[in-house]
């Protein structure tokens, strides 16, 4: 069947309270519109079966309770783990005249919470139980059901909200150090001497590659590596826990800066048809201090 005739048969979510912490728990069947009996690959995929659906309200219903739930369609903001949640809702929203400017307002205040993971700790797409199993925490609830997916979910926000030093050291591990080490047993002096290292290393590979002039075409070659480069470090300067030195910072700062500069200049040079793009020395300054090659 494709997506956009499915229906959605389950609406679970967790509601949570940042002020009092209080939470709450949502988890309502659907009776879809199709009365076909459910296949037997989602019957076993959600553990749903056709006779809990039949009494069931129709999605309008359960939206609208749903929105009750909340307290309101604008004082919340709706996280999820991927786009897929908001893709099926406006897919049913039409399917059940669901006003467009309800869901236009979550979507306003929607976040995609796996994406933001990927971009702070994890460096690539991940399940909710991989995700988990980061900060060494076991998925609670039955597989599927999406208010323990909303629940799991939740549990992995606040371990990245309240545990900072975790998800920095967990961070590096993905996106710098790239080993199998546990790098909680290490000290923060010896974290900063190694990251110190890793800096010093990209940045004498960025030193021999880069020079003065350059044909245009071969500046778009040069930076894709220097974004992947950038990205790399993008999270030692954003850093909440504390845990990077100011020197580490600093030069973790240069190289975003460099890609920064190098991107402006040949998207200046592209708009002009340039074809020979020249640096200027102080771009390189920076980045040969940081390695001690000597500079003029």
């Amino acid at each position: 069947m494709p997506y956009e005739k499915m229906e959605a048969i389950r609406l679970g979510a967790v509601k949570y309270d940042l002020e009092t912490k209080k939470m709450d728990f949502f988890d309502q069947f659907i009776k879809p519109k199709n009365s076909d009996p459910l296949s037997e690959f989602c019957k076993t995929l959600t553990g749903i079966h056709d006779e809990q659906l039949a009494n069931a309200h129709d999605f309008k219903s359960v939206f609208d309770h749903f929105i009750h739930w909340i307290g309101g369609v604008k004082k919340a903001r709706y996280f999820s783990w991927s786009t897929s949640d908001l893709s099926r809702l406006k897919f049913d929203s039409i399917l059940h005249a669901i006003p467009p400017r309800t869901v236009r307002k979550i979507e306003n205040n929607y976040i995609d919470f796996q994406a933001t993971f990927k971009k702070r700790v994890a460096k690539r797409n991940v399940s909710v139980e991989d995700a988990l199993s980061l900060y060494y925490l076991p998925f609670i609830g039955e597989a599927h059901n999406p208010m323990y997916d909303a629940y799991n979910t939740l549990r992995i926000y606040l371990a990245f909200l309240n545990q900072s030093i975790e998800s920095d050291i967990i961070m590096l591990k993905q996106f710098i150090f790239n080993d199998e080490n546990d790098l909680s047993l290490y000290n923060l002096k010896d974290l900063n001497f190694f990251l110190a290292q890793e800096l010093v290393k990209d940045s004498s590979i960025l030193s021999e590659q880069l020079r003065d002039l350059y044909r245009l075409k071969d500046v778009k070659k040069l930076v894709k590596p220097l974004k992947r480069m950038a990205e790399k470090y993008q999270n030692i300067v954003v850093n909440r826990s504390g845990l990077f030195t100011e020197e580490n910072i600093v030069s973790a700062e240069i190289i975003i800066t460099l890609y920064g500069e190098i991107l402006s200049q040949y998207e200046e040079h592209l708009l002009y048809q340039s074809k020979i793009v020249m640096f200027h020395d102080h771009l390189l300054k920076p980045l040969k201090q940081m390695i001690g090659e000597p500079t003029l």
